[in-house]
């Protein structure tokens, strides 16, 4: 008896179209999340902050909407934007309890996001929760809307939002890479081509170059985000837009665009943006692209660290820990260990996004779960992981100047520059002996009478190399 009394104090009975089940008492959400939480016990993983915002977004954009088409009553509508208001501020955000591995296209989380403001909406009209007399999850917080353009709207949102904050990430690790290199630019090293010595360069140069690249990896997210901006809400079901004022996909969106300062638009085709998830693919591509580039800046600082006395040692990373629990002293180049991992992650969510999206069948595709949480995930960890490596590894990095020219001194790749004055045979022959021998260049040319000194000092001027032209002549 005592037993049966504490459950029904805790719980309360809700009944939807296949009948009653237990809820919470204390729970905002109700019996469809409740449905969705015993369905799905997966990973413990829950929708994105992000992409909760973004429902919300998409659910105070559409009350909005319909109180001005007369569709909906203000009062109620009212109370609904005022419930959304609460959540964007930061409230109830532990109601929002769906696993990401959930029942296709995101209908779990839809209906935890229209069950809490329909819950609160009530409370704030002097209901209670789970009555849903006042305010009802489908018949107003959902009117005009389907899961089918909520869910893709809300993905499309928030990864405007994530990819926004990503390019600016990448940005500012660029631009800490190229002020190092213009520090650097006067160090002179070897430069390396299939792991093996090539000709001479600086190190400014090719810092320089890690910095193009992430910055060119930042245009392709921005560019790629771009057509994200077209937003199908108002197409309902398949793309008709049926049970939808005809008016609302514009003012929906027209409040959207002004709730979230982005360049929003209904699309030109309703169908491909409620069947195809390829804008998202596209998005995510790009940030694959972002995240190889990074990921070989993150292994090109660790080989040029590596040693540091029995390997490369061209350049000092700051010491952030301790390297080993054996070796007393040992650094570890961990902050770019890190960027590496997050890398290969990243990588694997766009392959998980890649084959979701090819999933799509007919007018929905139903993967759209897997594949928001999998592209929000990398705006998140990639934006973290280029913000660490800008403070904790590139704003701190050093050359050691002495290691670079030792290792540029005992190269004969500086031969390269005889090629155009000796003949590719000749050049080989002496770099191949220099090689051998460990005799410098210089006096094996001499030696041969091949070339004068004076001659030979302009060609092997180590600096000349790193510019364009021919090793010897005056530029023109």
């Amino acid at each position: 008896m005592t037993a049966g009394l504490t459950v029904s104090l805790l719980t309360r009975v809700e009944r939807d179209s296949l009948g009653e089940h237990a809820v919470p008492a204390d729970a905002y959400y109700g019996i469809q999340t409740a449905r969705a939480v015993e369905n799905f016990p997966i990973s413990g993983l829950r929708a994105p902050a992000s992409l909760v915002t973004a429902t919300v977004l998409v659910k105070k954009a559409a009350a909005l909407a319909n109180m001005e088409l007369g569709r909906l009553d203000p009062r109620v509508g009212t109370a609904i934007v005022e419930a959304a208001d609460e959540v964007l501020a930061g409230a109830l955000r532990d109601q929002f309890v769906v696993d990401v591995y959930q029942a296709g296209a995101g209908t779990s989380h839809h209906m935890n996001v229209n069950e809490v403001l329909a819950n609160r909406a009530s409370e704030r009209l002097g209901g209670v929760r789970g009555e849903y007399r006042l305010v009802h999850p489908n018949d107003h917080v959902n009117i005009g809307q389907s899961t089918n353009d909520v869910f893709p709207t809300a993905t499309r949102l928030a990864l405007l939002q994530g990819s926004r904050d990503l390019a600016r990430a990448a940005r500012r690790l660029a631009a800490s890479l190229q002020r190092k290199a213009e520090e650097l630019s006067t160090v002179l090293k070897v430069g390396r081509t299939h792991l093996q010595d090539a000709v001479p360069m600086t190190l400014g140069q090719e810092i320089g170059g890690h910095a193009a690249c992430v910055a060119r990896g930042a245009d392709d997210v921005e560019h790629a985000a771009g057509q994200l901006r077209e937003l199908n809400l108002g197409s309902t079901a398949v793309g008709t837009g049926l049970n939808a004022d005809p008016r609302f996909a514009e003012r929906a969106v027209w409040h959207l665009r002004a709730l979230t300062g982005f360049d929003l638009r209904p699309p030109d085709n309703r169908f491909r943006v409620t069947q195809s998830m390829g804008d998202v693919l596209a998005c995510s591509g790009a940030m694959r692209r972002l995240a190889v580039e990074l990921g070989k800046v993150a292994s090109d600082l660790r080989l040029l660290a590596m040693g540091p006395r029995a390997g490369l040692g061209e350049i000092v990373l700051p010491a952030v820990q301790p390297g080993s629990s054996i070796m007393p002293g040992k650094v570890n180049p961990s902050i770019p260990e890190m960027v590496n991992q997050v890398c290969y992650q990243a990588v694997g969510c766009d392959t998980t996004v890649c084959l979701a999206a090819e999933a799509g069948q007919l007018e929905l595709n139903v993967m759209m779960p897997v594949i928001a949480w999998n592209a929000l995930h990398v705006t998140t960890i990639l934006a973290n992981a280029m913000e660490a490596l800008r403070t904790r590894a590139v704003d701190g990095l050093r050359a050691d100047d002495r290691r670079c020219r030792e290792l540029l001194d005992r190269s004969t790749a500086a031969a390269a520059a005889l090629g155009p004055h000796l003949g590719y045979a000749r050049t080989a022959e002496i770099a191949t002996e220099a090689a051998a021998t460990g005799r410098p260049i210089r006096d094996l040319v001499i030696e041969r009478g091949w070339m004068t000194p004076a001659s030979l000092d302009r060609i092997l001027s180590v600096e000349a190399m790193t510019r364009p032209g021919i090793g010897g002549e005056e530029e023109p």
